[in-house]
């Protein structure tokens, strides 16, 4: 089932709105998306502040790899924002069935399960932009080396919100075995907040 909607077209102030309301889409895995973009989008800024200067020429080649890269995150973590809603709708409306419905069961466990693709999918895209923020950090101009932090930490708090959107959805899983597996995927990612903590760190003690 995919969304009618375009949330990432929004202004700001709109979505924000949206979310606010009682809807309940778009959620807090349309906020992690939205906050991983953001994020990655401040990563291409600090090559978009490197690229072109002298001082950094070594890097140049490595970095635009890294700006490209980058923008591909970027558009996928907008997408995941309507993925997420259209992901979540069908869970929504099963829990609406009555209960005594036979196959509210089988309906609801699908629903479940296919609630955390979306949140998965924000985790595993932030993971990797963690790991280019620190390259930036590392390699990037040092006018915008807050700027890596700020990008680093961001995914950061990213890939903690979808992966409570992983973690509510497993724990309502029937299917032990699938909410085992779904619960590894999120650890993985996950441990990527250890080095966002280290990005951040290093970019607070070179201030």
């Amino acid at each position: 089932m995919m969304s009618d909607k375009n949330y990432p077209a929004l202004s700001c102030r709109e979505f924000a709105d949206v979310l606010s309301s009682a809807a309940p889409t778009p959620g807090g895995g349309g906020a992690a998306a939205l906050a991983g973009a953001l994020g990655t989008a401040l990563a291409h800024m600090v090559g978009a502040l490197t690229v072109g200067k002298k001082k950094y020429a070594a890097v140049e080649d490595e970095l635009r790899a890294l700006m490209a890269e980058c923008e591909s995150l970027q558009a996928s973590l907008l997408d995941q924002i309507d993925a997420d809603a259209a992901c979540f709708a069908p869970l929504a409306a099963a829990y609406g069935i009555p209960k005594d419905d036979p196959n509210r069961a089988g309906i609801l466990e699908k629903a479940t399960l296919d609630a955390c693709s979306a949140p998965i999918e924000i985790m595993r895209l932030c993971a990797r932009a963690i790991d280019l923020a620190g390259v930036f950090a590392e390699k990037g101009s040092r006018l915008a080396l807050s700027d890596a932090g700020c990008a680093a930490v961001l995914c950061k708090a990213a890939i903690q919100a979808a992966s409570l959107n992983v973690f509510i959805n497993t724990g309502a899983l029937r299917d032990r075995e699938k909410a085992q597996a779904l619960n590894e995927q999120a650890n993985a990612c996950l441990a990527a907040c250890d080095k966002a903590d280290e990005i951040f760190a290093l970019v607070r003690e070179s201030l």
